[in-house]
């Protein structure tokens, strides 16, 4: 069963007996899972799992030496919520207060940082070290150390409770904000939503994609679960396109027919934002999430978007930095990647007071 086939089952679209069945089967598998989360997340609790700080020198070994400060950027679900974009906004902004940061990331499907998460990290954070690492406390004594970093992102990390952090911050997609409400596998849950008491800020993102009044009803849900976590609201803005490091403004994207083609874990999402430009979407092909393009892959793309007569082929920043093929095809036909910035609504100011008010007299 593919990522695509999975999804729609656990939402509940499908019916008839076979998706009944496969539904059955996994929330009895989920049973296990919540048991494996519950047990590792009382150890940690009851510190029988120990959490490391990073120093200057390696591991603390005593409390009268200074930690280097670590944010963690998270979800409870699997999939695109928006922390990639969260992450950059964090660097950039610490970059700006000149301070020196390295990002801590597992490379999840990716063997280099050229590709995927890590690549688009590395492109939109000048400056600043990617560290691929699936042992995230080895990353942080690498990027101290080797990279003298000052303050520690860990890209993906709620779940990875052996590094000590300072910060948790929690992305939140309001299209799906609770997976469905189970756990992987009979849903998207990562770990139960009153795991949001661990946190102490939710960016819920995507905002403009659902109703001011689901929106309100949602913060209030997950206030209910955490009365004192910080709450922002946040859009993923389209700023423009990008075909071979050639800009193309939105207002060119326009009335344009385009083909749209994703691997990412929420491809609705996508989908809705090119529909917000005013652009008009003649065909589309989604693949499963970190989907690695081969040269057949592309040519078939280039040709459903021709019998489309699509004028773009239009996909992500992350899918379109792991295609090595040209760009361009047949004709007038090329392909671009939709660039995406994270743009606050609501609560920036109160993101950044907790990081300053965190990290105050703590920066080496």
């Amino acid at each position: 069963m593919n990522q695509r086939d999975w999804q729609i089952i656990v939402s509940g679209k499908t019916e008839g007996f076979w998706a009944s069945l496969m539904r059955f089967l996994l929330e009895a598998a989920s049973i296990a899972y919540r048991l494996v989360i519950h047990i590792r997340n009382l150890l940690y609790s009851k510190d029988f799992l120990k959490s490391y700080a990073v120093t200057k020198n390696g591991l603390k070994t005593s409390d009268k030496i200074q930690n280097i400060p670590v944010i963690s950027i998270g979800n409870i679900t699997v999939g695109g919520t928006g922390k990639t974009p969260l992450v950059i906004w964090l660097c950039n902004l610490l970059r700006g207060k000149n301070i020196n940061c390295a990002i801590l990331t597992r490379g999840y499907k990716t063997d280099n940082s050229a590709n995927d998460e890590p690549g688009m990290l590395a492109k939109n954070c000048s400056g600043t070290s990617v560290i691929i690492n699936p042992d995230r406390l080895a990353g942080a004594i690498e990027a101290v150390k080797k990279h003298k970093a000052q303050v520690l992102i860990m890209d993906d990390g709620f779940q990875h409770r052996r590094l000590r952090r300072d910060i948790d911050i929690i992305t939140i997609d309001a299209l799906r904000p609770f997976g469905f409400g189970k756990l992987l596998p009979a849903g998207l849950l990562r770990e139960p939503v009153s795991s949001l008491k661990r946190a102490h800020a939710a960016v819920i993102t995507r905002c403009d994609l659902i109703s001011k009044d689901n929106l309100t009803e949602l913060s209030a849900s997950i206030k209910k679960i955490n009365p004192d976590l910080i709450i922002a609201q946040a859009i993923h803005k389209p700023v423009y396109a990008v075909c071979e490091k050639k800009q193309i403004s939105l207002d060119e994207l326009k009335n344009k027919n385009i083909f749209a083609f994703c691997g990412i874990a929420n491809p609705e999402a996508f989908l809705k934002t090119i529909g917000l430009i005013g652009a008009n979407i003649t065909g589309s092909k989604i693949y499963d999430d970190h989907h690695n393009y081969t040269w057949e892959d592309i040519n078939e793309i280039y040709q459903d978007a021709a019998q489309c007569s699509a004028q773009i082929i239009l996909t992500t920043e992350k899918d379109y930095n792991k295609i090595s093929q040209p760009k361009s095809g047949t004709g007038d036909l090329f392909m671009a990647y939709l660039a995406v910035r994270m743009q606050f609504s609501e609560g920036e100011d109160r993101i950044k007071e907790l990081i300053e008010r965190s990290f105050a007299g703590k920066i080496l």
